[in-house]
């Protein structure tokens, strides 16, 4: 695992190599980040990276500091910084950056459905939560339900 430090200077190395700018503020891992590959903080200028993006493997990490980098370089010049902005995207694509962040955490698996029956009239029910079959009935014939399946 790569420390903070060790960051910081992967960071500093892409950003002279890459952007012919240096990078003079700090790095840190983030595990609070779920959903985004990195974050530029625009009051300190530091930059916080999803720690899941190391094991996505080098040039993923690259892709990602590359486009927090894109953030950081701009706004220090008073550039348009912003995802929307024609400057972000310009030099986004120029240095090859990543324009989003591959998913890390699982996709959901799709809920599980109940399948009731009324027994005085076959009306079927699809729900997603278990009801009490001793309080509810059908709504059509007011008959008794059970439950027949979990799809």
């Amino acid at each position: 695992m790569m420390t903070d430090q060790e960051l910081t200077q992967l960071i500093q190395n892409i950003s002279v190599t890459t952007f012919n700018r240096p990078f003079s503020h700090q790095a840190n891992f983030n595990r609070r980040l779920k959903t985004t590959g990195g974050r530029y903080h625009l009051q300190d200028h530091h930059i916080d990276i999803n720690p899941l993006m190391v094991a996505q493997g080098q040039a993923v990490l690259e892709g990602i500091i590359k486009h927090e980098l894109c953030h950081y370089h701009l706004h220090l010049l008073h550039r348009g910084y912003r995802h929307r902005d024609q400057d972000f995207k310009r030099l986004l694509q120029q240095v090859g950056g990543a324009r989003f962040a591959p998913p890390v955490t699982p996709k959901k698996a799709a809920q599980k459905r109940l399948e009731y029956q009324c027994t005085k009239c076959g009306q079927l029910y699809q729900r997603q939560r278990h009801i009490n079959t001793a309080r509810y009935v059908c709504r059509r014939c007011h008959g008794h339900l059970k439950l027949v399946k979990e799809i």
